[in-house]
């Protein structure tokens, strides 16, 4: 996987299919969420702080929809308590592959990681402190979200925490307009095309399902956590950590 930079939706399309974590997304994969997501770097910086904070001796942390591993990667060379590892898991073999590699040339490996190829609707959730959902429960089916956030509090050791990060949406029609705009700017201002930004919007239509914070928010408590935190927003991308 030589290629880099992002081009998939750079060429019109006969055909629009829908957006998937394939070989050739996770060739370009960095350079894709760098240009757009706002504010990626310091969610997955933020998040080895969350982790470093929250972890607890001899318990697992999970990163759910792990794609390459920067959530894993950031976690692992931050967490201190003893006997603690890292369950990675992706439904993509192409990311999991991929994410393998760039994990064994991390050169501190003082936290054990194992990397699942896995639907995370079906993988086990125990004996956890910290859980990541970064940009992941975006992609699953609406009317399953609710019974996922309930698997992970079930698995969450009290005190433990789950960080939520997800593109946003706004009910008020002004402020959708504002924050859809904005991040096309950023996209445009990455060196992304009209043509690149409306072909991908196009493809990730029926793929991508983003919701109010508000919506989180009251499926977090819902789902039994006792409290949740906004600690991070740029245009429509957010990131809340949800506490037990």
């Amino acid at each position: 996987m030589h290629k880099k930079t992002d081009d998939i939706f750079a060429a019109p399309l006969r055909e629009m299919i829908d957006f998937k974590f394939d070989e050739r997304v996770v060739a370009v994969f960095p350079d894709m969420i760098q240009r757009s997501v706002p504010g990626y770097g310091m969610i997955i910086s933020n998040i080895g702080i969350l982790a470093a904070k929250y972890a607890q001796p001899g318990s697992h942390c999970y990163d759910l929809g792990c794609s390459l591993g920067a959530a894993t990667l950031s976690m692992r060379q931050r967490i201190k308590q003893p006997e603690c590892d890292i369950i990675a898991v992706d439904n993509s073999p192409a990311m999991i592959e991929r994410g393998r590699e760039l994990l064994a040339r991390d050169c501190v490996p003082t936290v054990p990681v194992t990397l699942l190829c896995a639907d995370i609707k079906d993988v086990t959730i125990d004996n956890a402190s910290v859980v990541v959902l970064n940009f992941t429960l975006q992609f699953i089916p609406p009317a399953q979200r609710l019974a996922l956030i309930k698997r992970i509090h079930a698995g969450l050791k009290p005190g433990g925490i789950l960080i939520l990060s997800e593109k946003i949406a706004y009910s008020d029609p002004e402020r959708q307009h504002f924050h859809v705009e904005l991040h096309h700017d950023f996209k445009r201002a990455n060196g992304y095309s009209d043509l690149e930004i409306s072909q991908k919007r196009s493809a990730l239509e029926n793929v991508m399902v983003p919701e109010t914070v508000a919506c989180h928010q009251e499926r977090l408590q819902e789902g039994g956590f006792s409290s949740s935190e906004l600690w991070f927003q740029c245009f429509n991308f957010a990131s809340m950590v949800a506490f037990k």
